[in-house]
């Protein structure tokens, strides 16, 4: 039995379907403890770091650790694979390893990000970012969810001290290479294991539309300043974008009107555009067109449009030398890009990174019905046993 099944009743979302797991988030805290407890039952040493990411340790830590792991949260009504699939496998990974009466001669860890991805405060692969210095502390902190609490409040009730938040380059050091085993959010891999040779471009950004906010049935339609419709054109204007630039993708995923009643023409309207494309040049490309296309529409309606970018991360190509290595000592598996970011990616700028993709028949992702066979997630257990042993020789 996986240890999937261990915690598939946790975060269940009886409304969207799938998981709601967020960061420092109920169901994500009972994750974390969790997997502390399942690290400590294979007498690891479980210690939290200064960004709220969890370390399991094989050994004693050390400087030039072979790391794996990957993350517990999801997207609203998610599914079950995308981050938890990493964790749990890393831990059947060790057990793998310590029924071969393998000892590791190099430190061993499994680490645990929060927040990967920004389901509740907007940036994705969050502790990442703030481990690495790609985001700085004061910014995150100050990071809201739809309740408007704060991440420093949030943490804060979990147990963590804000205060410490912020670049760690002892954690960094730590890190002599890092591999994460993820399901693959798309259909390109045929064989149960492949590994990563990059991920897109890609970024969050925040359209804010001002209008007036009236009565839906006194205010005629000549007279309003409605802000739905522009940001309805927002919409259109990222399919015609990306659709321009061959390999680009743009999304709408999430439009908040103010305030929100259904007989009430909207005050004011956020939309949440992700674009991604195969380079920086490209990726902004869509952007600009869509901003543009954003502030005429705006302009059309007497309304105004603020535009805010909550998150980047140029294309990431992963460590080609211990790609290739991890790939060979596979049996030459396939290496596929992919168009999801990870924490993986954010490590890459930093220390040596690759990762490992487990098949996903159905192809979808950051949905229900995300989906691996429970022979391909044992098959990546065993992949992912197999390159720690030989990175930690």
């Amino acid at each position: 039995m996986s240890l999937l099944d261990d915690i598939a009743d946790v975060g269940v979302d009886r409304r969207r379907g799938g998981y709601s797991r967020h960061g420092f988030d109920s169901a994500e805290l009972e994750l974390r403890s969790w997997f502390i407890a399942s690290a400590e039952a294979r007498g690891l040493d479980v210690e939290t770091d200064r960004n709220g990411v969890l370390w399991a340790w094989w050994g004693t830590p050390g400087d030039g650790a072979i790391v794996t792991g990957s993350h517990l949260d999801s997207v609203p009504g998610g599914g079950a694979f995308d981050g938890p699939l990493g964790v749990t496998a890393a831990l059947e990974a060790v057990d793998l390893l310590r029924a071969r009466g393998f000892q590791p001669r190099k430190p061993l860890a499994i680490a645990v990000f929060p927040e990967e991805e920004g389901g509740r405060f907007g940036v994705a692969c969050l502790g990442s970012r703030l481990m690495t210095g790609a985001l700085s502390p004061d910014k995150a902190l100050a990071l809201t969810d739809p309740q408007g609490i704060t991440l420093a409040e949030a943490v804060r009730s979990a147990g963590l001290d804000p205060l410490r938040f912020g670049r760690d380059p002892v954690a960094l050091a730590r890190i002599g290479a890092f591999v994460e085993l993820h399901v693959e959010q798309g259909r390109g891999l045929t064989v149960p294991v492949g590994v990563a040779s990059s991920i897109l471009a890609h970024g969050r950004w925040r359209f804010t539309f001002a209008g007036e906010g009236n009565h839906a049935g006194a205010t005629l339609m000549g007279d309003r300043r409605d802000p739905m419709l522009p940001a309805a054109a927002l919409v259109a204007a990222a399919r015609r974008a990306a659709s321009a630039v061959p390999g680009a993708r743009a999304t709408v995923g999430r439009i908040v009107p103010t305030p929100g009643g259904t007989n009430v023409i909207a005050s004011t309207v956020d939309v949440w555009l992700d674009a991604r494309a195969d380079d920086t040049p490209r990726t902004r490309s869509v952007v600009e067109a869509v901003s543009s296309a954003a502030a005429e529409a705006a302009r059309e309606e007497g309304c105004t449009v603020s535009i805010t970018e909550e998150s980047y991360g140029d294309t990431v190509v992963f460590d080609a030398t211990l790609r290739d290595d991890l790939a060979s000592h596979l049996g030459g598996v396939p290496a596929l890009p992919t168009g999801a970011g990870h924490d993986a990616g954010i490590l890459a700028a930093h220390v040596p990174t690759a990762m490992l993709f487990v098949r996903n028949p159905t192809g979808v992702s950051h949905a229900p019905e995300e989906y691996a066979t429970p022979e391909d997630c044992a098959a990546g257990a065993v992949a992912l046993a197999n390159v720690l042993e030989h990175l930690s020789r």
